[in-house]
């Protein structure tokens, strides 16, 4: 039976891994703030953007393919940042940046995962982004770039929509703190999941191995009160001229909302704007990405990446319908991993290939760059 027999639909590895990671992992992954109201209405506004079906087209295979930033890639698809993510799964980050460069697509590094940009950024090939909480100290700032430069990381996307912590709720009842400490009850959680502890002992538990080399507290914190948040600060816009003046490669800013702020980030000289509403983590009362994204699309001639909310590959043709160059995921090929391992990676992407080639075939979309014309 193929993978895609067993499991058709992210949904389908979604399921799966949650099986097969202790809940209070999983709470860490699909879990969001507040009441979760922005998570849903993610779902429920990508849900109303309709696409018309085409008929008397004839046959032909879509072209998938797009440029973003002077580079080719098969899919308008790239792996977002997610922090800890050899939490979710041992050993997630190098498994996603040799997945993203088999299938030629950009692995982005988030500043709080669990390995250093120096054991993953070789792994990543052309396309390794890394992604940037701001420290506050300008010193430890020009070191991370350093070694992120000098790590094989050509892009730097700078996340400016975590000015403080959010309070996460669902992830501070489940336990989990920084570093992580296998108490009674989260150790009992874990001897229920034997692949992903028998990974763990291999790998060891997840730390937050960068922030770590530049502080000496090693005490346990709460989950949404880590050493990260200790090191980081809230940027303003001079922050975003400073890393303009020291990044000599393509600048993204990640966490955008609102049209107003489009034209000063093009003044500042970013090469792409993220829009994101960092899937509901952050603030629950957030618009849901996809509303906001046509007004965006509207203020900036920028590329612009999308995310939040995607679960399958029509919600990246209705992205890109509306506005979107590229579309980034990160709990999807995090459900691929703690399903199937590393092969779960590569299977995601494959279900969103197979379902946006079989959704262009039903609205007659020929290539990408069509996609504007088919909505409702």
């Amino acid at each position: 039976m193929t993978l895609h027999a067993r499991y058709p639909a992210i949904a389908d590895l979604k399921s799966r891994a949650r099986r097969r990671i202790p809940h209070f992992v999983w709470e860490y992954l699909d879990s969001a703030t507040g009441i979760e109201s922005t998570q849903a209405r993610n779902r429920t506004e990508l849900d109303k953007v309709l696409l018309t079906p085409s008929i008397l087209h004839g046959e032909f295979t879509p072209d998938l393919s797009t440029t973003f930033l002077g580079k080719h890639f098969p899919l308008p698809i790239g792996i977002a940042p997610v922090g800890m993510s050899g939490l979710v799964w041992p050993g997630a980050e190098q498994m996603l940046a040799r997945t993203a460069a088999r299938e030629n697509i950009p692995f982005t590094l988030s500043t709080v995962a669990s390995q250093l940009p120096e054991d993953v950024g070789p792994l990543a090939g052309d396309h390794a982004w890394f992604q940037l909480y701001p420290p506050r100290d300008p010193e430890i700032r020009k070191d991370i770039l350093s070694r992120a430069k000098a790590s094989g990381f050509t892009t730097l996307v700078l996340t400016v929509d975590v000015p403080v912590a959010s309070r996460r709720e669902r992830q501070t009842r489940g336990g989990l703190t920084n570093p992580p400490k296998l108490t009674p009850r989260l150790a009992l959680q874990a001897a229920q999941c034997p692949a992903w502890l028998n990974g763990i002992r291999k790998t060891g538990m997840p730390r937050l191995r960068l922030m770590e080399s530049y502080s000496d507290i090693k005490t346990a914190l709460p989950s949404n009160q880590h050493i990260g948040y200790l090191l980081r600060t809230s940027p303003d816009w001079n922050y975003v001229t400073w890393l303009r003046d020291h990044w000599d490669g393509p600048l993204i800013v990640k966490g955008v909302l609102r049209p107003g702020d489009v034209g000063r980030l093009e003044q500042a000289g970013v090469d792409a704007i993220w829009v994101s509403n960092h899937a509901g983590r952050q603030f629950d009362a957030a618009p849901a990405t996809i509303e906001v994204l046509p007004q965006i699309r509207a203020a900036t001639t920028l590329p612009i990446i999308f995310d939040s909310g995607i679960a399958c590959g029509l919600d990246v043709l209705r992205a890109m319908a509306l506005g979107a160059d590229f579309v980034m995921l990160g709990r999807a090929f995090h459900y691929g991993l703690a399903a199937l391992g590393e092969p779960g990676a590569a299977h995601v992407l494959d279900i969103l290939r197979q379902d946006m080639i079989s959704n262009m075939g039903q609205i007659g979309a020929r290539d990408l760059k069509e996609l504007p014309n088919t909505l409702r």
